[in-house]
């Protein structure tokens, strides 16, 4: 006689578990194509608490298509798998953005990371703009952030990443953890701007003027497609204040302004009044805030 083998109880290896193997999955997949001369969302699955409320259309019906990303829970707590898909197909042209900051919480006594992936790929023709609100890591956060981003042929994006380490305003600064950022870019295959940067407290590089320089805010703007990169470059000198906290260079045919200071609100303007500089260059519109900005 064969011995019945014992039950698993359901969700014994996901989020039900409080040790080190503990793991809550969410993933969220979007499609974007152009139909009858707009940009419809036409897939939108979602696992766990990941969600996009209704499209809009505050540009017009024939313009861009906005979404917001929601994450109910506010953050990433141990254990937590989050998964973002978007796919914009040939000639639709899509907005993303989020309603409020993400926060990365303290690991847990286990020590258990997060993870965060997010797959960008934009078809010939496409438009992609990816403008989430900004990060904030918590001290003793752990995980890892990855951003891969896809083009092909001539398609065009322009997006940012904002990242706030610790909360200086409530004494409480970024000294322990660790938070791994990798981002990949590349069209039709090919790639065009690799970058690997491990955030550790611990090692020299963070308080080192040859590495993060015990900055506590930091910033990234990618832009791809334009046309006349280095005239953007030079609008964006001229129109963005002066400061030793920012520079742009362009490398591959993609436009990197970074920012490296101590203040959320003036990393979060300077991206914002340098996507407001390149939009028109690169998708012939003035930006349109999201509408969710301003509550």
């Amino acid at each position: 006689m064969t011995a019945t083998p014992p039950v698993t109880p359901p969700g014994l290896d996901s989020g039900h578990r409080f040790d080190a193997r503990r793991r809550w999955a969410a993933s969220l997949a979007l499609g974007f194509a152009a139909r009858q001369g707009a940009t419809r969302m036409v897939r939108a699955r979602h696992q766990g608490p990941l969600r996009v409320q209704r499209p809009f259309y505050p540009e017009g019906r024939d313009e861009a298509c906005h979404v917001y990303l929601l994450h109910p829970p506010g953050g990433l707590v141990s254990g937590d798998a989050l998964t973002i898909q978007a796919e914009v197909g040939a000639g639709a042209r899509a907005l993303l953005t989020t309603p409020a900051a993400n926060k990365l919480y303290r690991a847990d006594s286990h020590g258990v990371a997060w993870r965060q992936h997010t797959e960008l790929e934009v078809a010939d023709g496409g438009v992609l703009e990816w403008l989430p609100q900004e990060t904030i890591a918590f001290d003793g956060s752990w995980g890892e952030q990855v951003t891969t981003v896809e083009l092909s042929g001539n398609a065009r994006c322009l997006g940012w990443e904002v990242l706030a380490l610790g909360r200086p305003a409530s004494r409480l600064p970024y000294v322990s953890g660790r938070i791994e950022q990798r981002f990949a870019l590349r069209r039709d295959g090919r790639p065009l701007w690799l970058e690997r940067q491990p955030l550790d407290p611990r090692h020299p590089r963070f308080r080192g003027r040859w590495g993060q320089g015990g900055a506590s805010v930091q910033a990234t703007l990618w832009a791809v497609g334009l046309d006349a990169a280095i005239e953007a470059i030079e609008a964006l000198r001229e129109a963005l204040p002066a400061s030793p906290r920012w520079a742009v260079t362009l490398r591959h045919g993609v436009l990197l302004l970074r920012y490296l200071g101590q203040e959320r609100n003036e990393a979060w303007t300077l991206c914002e009044a340098a996507w407001r500089v390149l939009r028109p260059r690169l998708v012939g519109r003035e930006a349109q805030p999201p509408r969710i900005w301003f509550t």
